[in-house]
């Protein structure tokens, strides 16, 4: 980036790692100016803040930003304690975002619509690295609005974009008009959803710890009301990959969360369904009208015409990029996973998981058009093992990128804990790195941790094959 002139840094998201972004940017003496589509920071997290996180505070939290915080008085939360998601944005995002040196520069209720250089669209190339770009915003209340940045920054993450539930990544047929029975990805069913979950059929789908996750806490709700039923579909032939590596498991508490979940398939407390690959949604009549009172809202009907009918249909079926906004970027992504050219092999879920993540910095998110960065779980694209600390660590790198600093650019200083974690995740994400085995310990110190083509791969043992070509 020019340093040389005035314009801001634009971070699009102030969730965890866009706000870490805005942290980086102020050590560097770069300004930001960070866009968050919801009313709050870490509102996407606001939407899973009943679930826990397998990952202790410690490796939750960026260093820019609580250097940050500590400069106010903060006090950290118990480095050792598991949060829930709504601790991490109460006692974390929520006073990050409150200090003067970021609420000045965070607008809230505004949601990016499109990114570009100023006065040129994607087919033209003269003067491009030298043009600033052009950020286009919908403030709340409707008014749209341009804003110059001289570089971009991408962490708006992929909440918003679920996967559907057909199985050739497209929706069912019907889904779409039968949107009224399918709940948000991660529903609070024994809080805040509750009417909406207790005494119905609810059929879950879906492989990942978020899956798991729903169907435990469906499990409790159907002791306090006996007429809560619960299915669970998945298109594999077995359930083994929601079920972890139990023992084998090298975090703990993930293995329970896989063994509680066996235990209650096997006895009955949850009705699975395997190989069920969902064709079509149909309603009560055959179209596309939610039942009466008392009949079942939706008929799903597999692709071998097996059918399963439910009152609530919960997506537990992970999430995608949002790349529209970037359509008049020049941007250079993996066919497979659409995360950056060069990170996608190291991330494709054909044959990884949260066990094998490769530390990267600015050099693997870098595109065509300079100074522009998709971090953050966008940057994974439809890969499900991002690392909030390898979050962290990309905007690290980044934002040293655009200030000059090439040789911290370069340098990876991913620090991994003496145990690594997987959370229980917003769409089967990880959150944190872990240990490397002693081999690449050793590796890594004797390359002074610099990132290098062929990066140390590290992770936590999930007692499972990596990646789907594992289960092949």
């Amino acid at each position: 980036m020019d340093s040389t002139t005035n314009l801001p840094v634009a971070v699009i998201g102030a969730g965890p790692v866009g706000l870490a972004a805005a942290a980086h940017l102020l050590e560097r003496g770069l300004e930001p100016l960070v866009f968050e589509a919801g009313p709050t920071a870490g509102a996407a997290i606001e939407q899973w803040r009943h679930i826990r996180l397998f990952s202790p505070w410690r490796f939750n939290v960026d260093a820019a930003a609580v250097r940050l915080l500590e400069a106010s008085g903060w006090e950290s939360p118990r480095p050792t304690a598991l949060p829930y998601g709504g601790e991490l944005v109460d006692s974390y995002l929520t006073p990050l975002a409150a200090l003067p040196a970021i609420s000045s520069r965070l607008l809230t209720g505004s949601r990016v619509v499109a990114v570009t250089r100023n006065g040129l669209d994607k087919t033209h190339l003269r003067d491009r690295d030298t043009t600033p770009f052009l950020v286009r915003v919908e403030h709340q209340g409707g008014e749209v609005r341009d804003y110059p940045a001289a570089a971009v920054i991408d962490a708006s993450g992929t909440w918003s974009a679920r996967n559907p539930l057909g199985t050739s990544g497209l929706p069912a047929l019907g889904e779409a008009a039968l949107a009224s029975s399918i709940s948000s990805p991660l529903p609070d069913v024994l809080d805040r959803d509750r009417a909406s979950f207790a005494g119905r059929r609810v059929l879950v789908i879906g492989a990942g710890h978020s899956a798991a996750n729903t169907l435990i806490s469906l499990a409790d709700l159907a002791k306090a009301e006996p007429g809560t039923r619960i299915l669970w579909a998945v298109r594999g032939a077995s359930a083994e990959k929601a079920y972890g590596g139990g023992n084998a498991d090298g975090l703990p508490a993930r293995g329970q969360l896989g063994a509680r979940l066996r235990r209650l398939v096997e006895a009955g407390s949850i009705e699975l369904h395997t190989g069920f690959g969902v064709a079509s949604l149909t309603g009560h009549d055959g179209g596309t009208s939610p039942a009466a009172v008392g009949g079942p809202a939706v008929t799903l009907t597999a692709v071998d015409g097996r059918t399963l009918e439910a009152d609530v249909v919960v997506p537990c079926t992970g999430f995608r990029p949002d790349l529209g906004i970037l359509r008049e970027l020049r941007l250079n992504l993996d066919p497979a996973v659409e995360a950056p050219l060069e990170l996608g092999p190291l991330i494709d879920p054909e044959f990884h998981s949260c066990g094998t993540v490769a530390p990267h910095g600015a050099s693997l998110l870098a595109h065509p058009d300079k100074d522009f960065y998709i971090v953050g779980m966008k940057s994974y694209g439809r890969a499900p093992t991002f690392l909030l600390a390898t979050g962290y660590e990309q905007v690290r790198s980044v934002v040293a990128a655009l200030a000059g600093d090439h040789e911290a650019a370069n340098t990876v200083q991913l620090e991994l804990p003496e145990t690594g974690v997987c959370s229980t995740d917003a769409g089967t994400s990880c959150d944190v790195p872990a240990t490397a085995t002693a081999a690449a310990t050793t590796e890594a110190a004797d390359s002074g941790c610099c990132g290098t083509p062929e990066p140390v791969l590290v992770g936590f043992p999930t007692g499972l094959a990596h990646g789907r070509s594992g289960s092949n």
